[in-house]
């Protein structure tokens, strides 16, 4: 077999909401990403939602909303994708990297205070490999220390955690739909809020500063109203070429009507993964795993011997990875490392297994059967 680590999960209905989008003439920011925002934040239960072309622009963007002190800090972990601190230095603020928690790997909460200090503005939980950071702990603090909380939530989507949807604790939530992730428009991304106030610039930010609806312009200048001021727009804001497109959004629709059965098929396969794995020694889960609880974008073990694991896995055609080496241990994001010991010695234990809504039972036992016969021998 040759197993991918990800794969998107597309088919006729995303053909079919892109023919769509062909038969309107209209492939750029229009009426299909209009329709996909109240799609979505009908979904996540918040009052606004912006669609945007990455999670990395939807953090550039939520950051920015707040128009923090140049030379503010950030608190956010140390595992997690370069888009969350590369959004806080676009943004001229200093990333604080927080350590990770031992068992759940997201933000070590007794940590985060201690890297408190009264120049902290933010703090960006990521919900690592879609397992929830306790927001109902987190909030009270961030509220007692006077600081915005902007979630990361490009590991999950549709996850209720305590009867809020993840995404929707915080000030603003920022989601991707890169191609690996629960589901996808090929890139993109979308932002949500519960104070819409919060959104006034956002629309203009997302569009080089021109808060325009370009599709209903376009209706106008065919209409037979005779006013020729559908031309006219005002530049307010600096903004950034970061919108969402028609056949972006085409795809999310059809990938958002899908996404319960998605979540659901990989809830089962990573419950088939960790039954399978129970018996191997030296092998443990990435995380606490909950399946049937929470919707998790990847799956993972940890062990003392994952390089060799890993490459008796590749040579029997397994892909895996490692998500991530901590940012702090990266040249860019160095000057503001040594801070974390735990996840810098830690993740080196990490191997990430295939995990996707197509991945199959039969699959899963191949990789940990795979395993079982690699451990036996390293």
């Amino acid at each position: 077999m040759n197993i991918r680590l990800f794969k998107p999960s597309v088919g006729e209905e995303e053909l079919e909401m892109i023919r769509q989008a062909f038969d309107r003439s209209w492939i750029g920011l229009g009426p299909m990403v209009t329709r996909f925002e109240e799609e979505w934040a009908a979904y996540s239960g918040a009052r606004a939602a912006i669609g945007v072309n990455s999670a990395t622009a939807a953090l550039h963007l939520a950051i920015a909303s707040f128009r923090f002190p140049e030379g503010s800090r950030v608190l956010l972990p140390a595992l997690t994708f370069a888009a969350t601190a590369s959004a806080v230095l676009y943004n001229r603020l200093i990333p604080v990297f927080v350590d990770s928690d031992p068992v759940t790997l997201g933000l070590d909460l007794d940590d985060l205070e201690r890297k408190f200090t009264k120049d902290c503005v933010a703090v960006i939980p990521v919900h690592y490999a879609g397992h929830p950071v306790p927001m109902d702990r987190l909030m009270p603090w961030a509220r007692a220390h006077g600081m915005k909380v902007i979630e990361d939530c490009a590991h999950t989507a549709g996850t209720r955690y305590k009867g809020r949807t993840l995404g929707t604790w915080g000030d603003i939530g920022c989601y991707s739909f890169e191609e690996k992730k629960l589901m996808t428009t090929g890139d993109g991304g979308m932002m949500v809020t519960d104070d819409p106030d919060l959104f006034k610039e956002v629309k203009a930010m997302r569009w080089v500063g021109i808060d325009k609806d370009n599709w209903r312009t376009a209706q106008r200048y065919t209409g037979t109203d005779a006013d020729t001021m559908h031309w006219f727009y005002e530049i307010s804001v600096l903004g950034w070429k970061y919108n969402m497109n028609d056949l972006a959004a085409s795809i999310g629709l059809a990938q958002l009507k899908k996404l319960p059965a998605m979540n659901a098929h990989r809830s089962r396969m990573i419950r088939a993964y960790l039954d399978a794995i129970a018996g191997i020694p030296g092998v443990d889960p990435l995380l606490p795993f909950e399946p049937e609880t929470c919707a998790y974008q990847m799956f993972g073990i940890r062990t003392d011997r994952s390089a060799r694991l890993m490459a008796g896995l590749k040579s029997r055609g397994i892909a895996t990875g490692r998500h991530y080496t901590p940012l702090g241990l990266q040249p860019l994001f160095a000057p503001w490392g040594g801070t974390t010991p735990f996840v810098d010695k830690e993740h080196e234990r990490f191997i990430t297994l295939p995990l996707h809504a197509d991945l199959t039972l039969e699959e899963v036992r191949y990789v940990t059967d795979a395993i079982a016969e690699v451990a036996a021998h390293a």
